[in-house]
């Protein structure tokens, strides 16, 4: 399964679609603004919300967490002491751990689970710009949960780039 996402849209406080690789509406991402930490809804086509996604409050690191009809399924933060500066750990409630790694402010990376790929991000794949491709690579991987994780992601890398 192939998602799209257009980049240029990516942003706390906007509202955007990820379509599907055949044009079709799948998500609506709708951000949250003018809240005391970054938030935002990762919902279906009829609007109800599939993901809730927010800052930690009073973390060491900055992290990002996931919830689903209000319980928490996932943490996501930098790994620590890792030589790749791009390199992000996933939590799951569960305690399974995901590892995010590659080129991820420009939107080449990948999700593992036990070095096992998940889905690919890439742009290499398109030809519209400011887009890039989620590609699913497991047909019983969660396709929302990995859009949100590709999302924290991209927004943790840019706010610590921001940052420096």
């Amino acid at each position: 399964m192939r998602y799209l996402v257009r980049d240029r849209l990516l942003g706390f406080g906007d509202d955007y679609w990820i379509e599907d690789d055949r044009g079709n509406k799948v998500f609506l991402v709708d951000g949250k603004a003018m809240r005391l930490r970054d938030t935002f809804e990762l919902k279906d086509t009829q609007g109800r919300v599939l993901i809730d996604i927010h800052q930690k409050m009073l973390a060491l690191r900055d992290t990002m967490i996931i919830e689903r009809d209000g319980d928490p399924l996932a943490t996501i933060k930098r790994k620590r002491l890792s030589l790749l500066r791009n390199h992000y750990r996933v939590s799951l409630v569960d305690g399974t751990e995901l590892d995010v790694s590659g080129k991820i402010l420009d939107r080449e990376f990948a999700i593992d689970y036990d070095n096992e790929l998940l889905a690919q991000i890439s742009r290499r794949w398109l030809h519209i710009r400011e887009t890039y491709g989620l590609d699913v690579v497991r047909e019983d991987a969660d396709p929302a949960l990995l859009i949100a994780i590709a999302v924290c992601v991209i927004h943790l890398a840019e706010k610590e780039r921001a940052e420096d």
